[in-house]
């Protein structure tokens, strides 16, 4: 007699995009995974875990591109769960970091799914570690944001504005589209020389990395030719690191004039 499938979904974080990022634990899981439902910043080298017998099953969302609705994407989860058993949902980051890791979580045991988490590395710590920025620095930055460019309603997060306010480093995952209006945002409250970040396909061969002032990354992006998906990091940790001190002193000696970094 066949024996009855055990359903069980594991919801993994699939790190910032360098496939050696992915956790231990996060490695034991693919292994044992019978299915693998993945998104387009989940590293494809990562399926090099999981057995062969697998079914692999690409669902992600691009701008403008989605392979499967939210709605598709929960209901796939717990089809493949009920038919084959222990599916892994890999999610690229962390997946309860803008990822709608809960929703799905909260989805699956409806259906009294047993499900398990396994934490993975947010791209909005490790993508500014990787160029030695240090979100928060003795005397420098004592916190930080980290805010959605593009709420669910397609517009620019609230909280942007107040962030603007305030003395922290200013991460913005997704917000490349709406970089004009974080721009205008930051320079009303008069911080239009603070440094910026923007760092495209962090921690992987193809990454970018633009970097200048409020006033001048907009010119940058253009220069570089900077597009999503990216991360926007603004703060004086970022003039402050080892890496960008010569840049920006530069840049302050030379205030008519627009100076453009590249990797």
């Amino acid at each position: 007699m066949k024996n009855k499938v055990q359903p069980k979904v594991t919801l993994v974080g699939a790190g910032p995009g360098d496939p050696d990022l992915l956790t231990i634990k996060g490695a034991k899981a693919l292994a044992e995974a019978h299915v693998v439902l993945y998104d387009a910043l989940a590293n494809e080298e990562l399926l090099s875990f999981a057995p062969n017998k697998a079914l692999k099953i690409f669902v992600g969302k691009r701008k403008g591109c989605h392979a499967y609705t939210q709605d598709q994407i929960n209901q796939l989860i717990v089809d493949n769960a009920l038919t084959y058993g222990h599916v892994v949902r890999l999610k690229g980051g962390d997946p309860f970091i803008f990822g709608r890791g809960s929703e799905e979580i909260e989805y699956v045991e409806s259906f009294g799914i047993p499900t398990f988490v396994v934490p993975g590395i947010s791209s909005s710590i490790a993508v500014p570690a990787s160029q030695g920025i240090s979100l928060t620095k003795r005397g420098v930055s004592e916190s930080f944001w980290v805010i959605t460019g593009t709420t669910s309603a397609r517009k620019l997060s609230k909280d942007v504005a107040l962030a603007a306010q305030s003395t922290a480093t200013v991460v913005v995952l997704m917000g490349m589209g709406k970089l004009d209006e974080i721009v205008a945002i930051f320079q009303s409250e008069s911080k239009g020389e603070i440094p910026v970040a923007i760092i495209q396909n962090g921690t992987t061969p193809q990454e970018k990395v633009g970097i200048g002032t409020i006033n001048t990354i907009q010119e940058v992006v253009a220069e570089n030719k900077l597009s999503s998906p990216a991360i926007i990091v603004i703060g004086e940790v970022v003039g402050d690191s080892k890496k960008r001190k010569g840049f920006y002193k530069e840049l302050r000696s030379n205030q008519n004039k627009v100076l453009v970094y590249g990797k």
